[in-house]
């Protein structure tokens, strides 16, 4: 029974199993489900992708305007979960939130292709949407607009770091022997380790 490794650094941990899905996963290996909960506790659950994971935190990005956005303006704290069902593990990040740098957000942004820059100025996302003929039309109105040159990134679009304060690791074992390894920010900046029963 090959056993979740000891490292002493989670994020090293998960760039290794991010790593090993982006060779097995069909596709987005980076996809999380985003967990987020609003100001009258009520929580809410949604896929989204990974776009960077360091030692600062695993960032996304989105429309301000956004549900999930103005959930973690009213309560900066989240979760994700990564499941990655072809190699049978996951992964649960819990944190408090927090804005991207612009910078970061910039450059990210101008990272995207030409049509998904052209699709953030024309999304007025989370918002009631009559029908496609209105979002093809708005597409259609920022595509004339920057025709030309560089897609500026909105004021209305950027990201999110979720600085984690728990991480588990969970590893699919025979008859639901599961194994669970948790790591917890420590004192020096270090992270401590235990294992749980499954």
């Amino acid at each position: 029974m090959t056993a979740i490794p000891t490292s002493a650094d989670p994020i090293e941990l998960f760039h290794a199993w991010l790593a090993l899905a982006d060779e097995k996963e069909l596709n987005d290996a980076n996809a999380m489900a985003l967990s987020t909960v609003n100001s009258d506790g009520v929580p809410s659950s949604r896929m989204v992708l990974l776009k960077d994971a360091d030692a600062q935190g695993f960032v996304f990005y989105t429309n301000l305007g956004s549900q999930k956005a103005l959930e973690l303006a009213a309560n900066p704290v989240a979760a994700l979960l990564f499941h990655w069902k072809s190699l049978r593990r996951q992964v649960r990040v819990v944190g408090a939130v927090e804005a991207v740098t612009d910078a970061e957000a910039d450059a990210y942004f101008a990272s995207r292709p030409r049509e998904s820059r052209i699709g953030a100025w024309a999304s007025k996302q989370s918002t009631p949407l009559e029908g496609m003929f209105e979002l093809e039309t708005r597409v259609a109105k920022f595509a004339a607009k920057y025709a030309l040159g560089e897609v500026p990134r909105p004021e209305f679009w950027s990201g999110f770091r979720i600085k984690p304060s728990r991480i588990e690791f969970w590893h699919d074992k025979p008859f639901r022997l599961h194994e669970r390894v948790v790591y917890v920010p420590g004192d020096g900046g270090d992270w401590e380790k235990e294992r749980l029963y499954p």
